[in-house]
Order: C-alpha cells, then sequence, then structure tokens
C-alpha cells in the first residue's frame, strides 16, 4: 500500500510517499481501506514536532478518514469486512489502509459519501462536544464565531445555527467573511478593520456575546473575552494564530463567565459513548441537509505536501480532502 510519510520533521515538502506491506490486523483490531483522509491546521504542527502529541517518526499525518473495513481481527464484534466506516486515530490516515480499534471507528450510513465524512470527525466533533457538552448551548443564544472561514470556524457557524443560535461571524477579511455568511451567519465582524470588542458589544446592543468559540487564541483571545456577556461561556478551542494568550482573571470574576477548555480528544478518549452518540447526531444532520461540510480542495494522495502547505499558509478555507 501507497502511505504518506514524515521521515524526519520538518516542512510539508520534506514528506515522501512509501510503499508499504498490506496492513493486517491484530485482536481488536480493524483494517480499513480508506477511500479519503482529512487533513487539519494540526498536522503542520505534528510534521514539525511543535503539536501536543509528538509521534516518532516515521508515521503519517492525517488523524481522521472514511473507508470500508477490509479485515477484522479476533474479537471484534461491531463491524466486518465490507462496512463503510470512518474514524479517528490521532495521526496516521493519510495512507491506503488504516488499522484502528474498533472503538476508533463510527458507522457510515450509505447516503453520506467518503470525501464529505472524512472531514467531518475533527471539526464538527470538536465542535458539538464544545457547544453541547461544554457550552450547553441554548436556542435563541448569541454566539461569536472567531476564525469563522476555516475548517473548524465554518463547523461553528453551522452547529450553532443547527441548535438554533445566533451567530456572529469573526474573521479577516471580507472573502472569509462572506463564505460564513454563506454557510448562516446572521452578523459579521472583520476584525481586520474593526475593533473586535466594540463591534461585538454594538452587535448585542451592550449586554455582550453569550458564548465564544475561539480557536485563534493570540491578540484576539482578551477582546473577545471583554465582548463575553454576563454568565457566559468562553470556549478555549486552539491557537491558530500561535500565541497562547494570557487572560486577566478579573474579567472572569466581574462577568461572572466561565472559560471552558475543549479537549475533544481527551474527551472522546474518557467518554466514547458521548462520543458516539455526538457522531451519530452529526451523520443525522448531515443526511437531513441541515449542515453541509464545506471542502476547501480534494487532493491526490501524491500531492498531500501541497494541500498541508495550503494549510501552514492559512489559505484553506474549510476542509482539506486527501483522495486515495
Amino acid at each position: 500500500m501507497k502511505a504518506v510519510l514524515c521521515e524526519r520533521l520538518g516542512a510539508p515538502e520534506d514528506l515522501v510517499v512509501r510503499d508499504l506491506a498490506t496492513a493486517a490486523p491484530g485482536p481488536g483490531e480493524v483494517v480499513v481501506r480508506v477511500r479519503a483522509a482529512a487533513l487539519n491546521f494540526f498536522d503542520t504542527l505534528l510534521i514539525r514536532g511543535k503539536y501536543q502529541f509528538r509521534p516518532e517518526p516515521p508515521f503519517s499525518p492525517g488523524a481522521e478518514f472514511a473507508g470500508t473495513v477490509s479485515a477484522v481481527g479476533e474479537g471484534v464484534e461491531l463491524f466486518e469486512p465490507g462496512d463503510r466506516v470512518m474514524g479517528y486515530v490521532r495521526w496516521g490516515a493519510v495512507r491506503e489502509e488504516v488499522v484502528a480499534t474498533e472503538e476508533e471507528l463510527v458507522a457510515l450510513p450509505d447516503g453520506v459519501g467518503f470525501e464529505q465524512a472524512a472531514g467531518l470527525t475533527v471539526t464538527y466533533g470538536t465542535t458539538l462536544h464544545a457547544f453541547k457538552d461544554r457550552a450547553g448551548l441554548r436556542s435563541g443564544e448569541t454566539v461569536a464565531v472567531l476564525g469563522a472561514s476555516g475548517g473548524v470556524g465554518l463547523a461553528a457557524v453551522e452547529l450553532a445555527k443547527t441548535m438554533g443560535a445566533r451567530v456572529i461571524a469573526c474573521a479577516s477579511s471580507a472573502e472569509k467573511l462572506a463564505l460564513a455568511r454563506a454557510h448562516g451567519a446572521d452578523d459579521l465582524v472583520n476584525y481586520g478593520e474593526e475593533d473586535l470588542k466594540i463591534r461585538l458589544k454594538e452587535l448585542t446592543d451592550g449586554c455582550g456575546v453569550d458564548v465564544v468559540y475561539d480557536p485563534v487564541g493570540g491578540t484576539y483571545a482578551e477582546p473577545a473575552l471583554r465582548a463575553t456577556g454576563w454568565r457566559g461561556r468562553y470556549l478555549v478551542i486552539g491557537f491558530a494564530a500561535g500565541e497562547i494568550p494570557k487572560l486577566p482573571l478579573n474579567l472572569v470574576m466581574l462577568k461572572g463567565c466561565d472559560v471552558l477548555g475543549v479537549f475533544w480528544g481527551e474527551a472522546l478518549v474518557r467518554e466514547p459513548q458521548a462520543h458516539r452518540q455526538n457522531m451519530e447526531q452529526l451523520l443525522g444532520w448531515v443526511l437531513d441537509g441541515q449542515i453541509t461540510p464545506h471542502v476547501h480542495g480534494v487532493f491526490p494522495l501524491e500531492e498531500t505536501p501541497r494541500a498541508l502547505r495550503e494549510l501552514a499558509d492559512r489559505k484553506a478555507q474549510g476542509k482539506v480532502i486527501i483522495r486515495m
């Protein structure tokens, strides 16, 4: 089978394609013939050794994938060869075959395509966990989404709308905001040209937003926290800006608000049943047409370095998919 490998830590252009032996399942394991895999911004950090998980080379990037089961090991009860599945494995998905445990897989309905499913697990799974399990988002509340044109940002716009919230999309250009509008955003803030705190306050008649969804961090974190209303919830998703901000805790006290960490990767290990329920709900929304994951681009396996470069250079709007 072909696999994209990081044999030494470095840039996307340092990745190589190798032919590897066909995978074989051990006890409790499932071999999936990958039809599509998805890349995320954290993959650009993973191959540089700058992410929270640091696998030893050689390894393949890519955490999420979709395909068909080709073989199962002893003791596997949930799946059999021929089943359509989607899954998450932290890294190792950009290859023609992936070995996973059955707990890492979710059954894929016939009405959802492989490329659509491949990009659903991380961004939409993280976002539903954030809104439902951490913030307890309620219909009628107002959500401000920072970095609203990226993969996770667009997922936040779509899911917040699906859950009945008013969505204020925040991004750094008119082009990015137009994409967020097309995916359901009610109001727009261009924080490349406007003061984020002041504009969010204006759009909420001075009350502030109920929930801030922040995958960006950096200089936008504190203004967003200052724009949070009484008993608001500030969701810490990630730090795409590259800087981990320090927040003044007196603001948390004075607003009676909550700063909530969203570590989805750990949550699915500690709370596997909740994760499976969330994924089933997401797949139901896809089948109903309530959410439509936006694909930035589909690349063949051999062009994985170019796809990762798009992510590293902040050019990707929506999901980046690798087609096998």
